[in-house]
């Protein structure tokens, strides 16, 4: 399978940290060599760097680690082909644009049986499950909300609804953005922190490299940063739980819901089924607002 990371930050915020540790696992401490990619966001607009290379040995990425890109939303990728050839329009994240801004997409996981009508402007360039889900969802989100972008939090339905169906296909890791909000999905493998004052040392696990973020940052600063795996090995990571969709915004998670996965792909990843709580008790959730910020360090 693939991997993904994305960073959700209340300030533009360089990524060369991260990437260095998670470009790694792309061919040099994991298997990940079939292609990668990267989205900077900059207001509605983003810039990208897609190389069917692997990320451990691309030219491309070692412009990456070197260029200080600072961003509020990012979103990397790492690929495992399972549908799809070993091609430049295969490599993740994905790009298209709704209501005025480019959104991004990258998925990793393995959908079978998703055979959507796209009728609209919406279709797929490569051959990957992957990019033909992300037009699903742009068609589904310009279907439900045609005149112009809604809030946040209606947004979010929207998102959620097509979630749960697509998870009824496979496995639906993804991360998503427009450049004000990042949406995380997690069906079997997804990890977060938070980095927030007073910032710390932190020590990647796939490079010999630690940072002092207390040199660089101002306690205006939050950064919340989302991975397949963890990428550091003296922080504390929070796990998502199978079917949690969480959105980010300025670094906190404002927005979650878990949306059941099938069983049949909890067991194929080894993943435990999550203990649905009495319907009384899930009633109460549902009356919680599901906010809060986690901190990491």
């Amino acid at each position: 399978m693939c991997e993904l990371l994305g960073l959700n930050c209340a300030t533009p915020t360089d990524v060369r940290f991260s990437f260095t540790g998670f470009a790694a696992r792309g061919g040099m401490t994991d298997h990940h060599a079939d292609g990668w990619g990267i989205a900077f966001f900059e207001d509605k607009a983003c810039r990208m760097f897609i190389d069917h290379q692997s990320s451990a040995s691309s030219p491309v990425a070692e412009l990456v680690k070197r260029y200080p890109i600072k961003s509020r939303n990012t979103i990397a990728h790492i690929r495992k082909a399972t549908q799809g050839l070993t091609m430049l329009e295969n490599c993740h994240p994905f790009m298209r644009e709704l209501w005025g801004r480019h959104w991004i997409f990258a998925h990793n996981g393995d959908l079978h049986g998703h055979a959507p009508a796209l009728t609209g402007p919406y279709q797929p360039i490569g051959t990957t499950d992957s990019e033909l889900a992300f037009c699903a969802m742009l068609q589904g989100l310009r279907c439900r909300f045609p005149g112009a972008q809604p809030p946040l939090d209606e947004l979010f339905d929207g998102v959620a609804e097509l979630t749960a169906d697509l998870t009824r296909h496979g496995s639906f890791n993804f991360l998503m953005s427009n450049g004000q909000a990042m949406f995380a999905h997690c069906s079997t493998h997804l990890h977060y922190l938070t980095r927030q004052w007073p910032f710390s040392t932190a020590h990647l696990i796939d490079a010999d490299m630690s940072i002092d973020f207390a040199q660089y940052t101002t306690p205006e600063d939050r950064v919340t940063v989302i991975a397949t795996l963890p990428l550091t090995d003296d922080e504390v990571w929070t796990a998502f739980a199978p079917g949690d969709l969480y959105l980010f915004r300025d670094g906190e998670r404002l927005l979650s819901r878990n949306i059941p996965v099938p069983p049949a792909v909890l067991a194929a990843a080894n993943v435990p089924r999550k203990r649905q709580p009495p319907a009384s008790a899930a009633a109460l959730a549902e009356l919680g607002p599901g906010l809060g910020a986690f901190a990491g360090d």
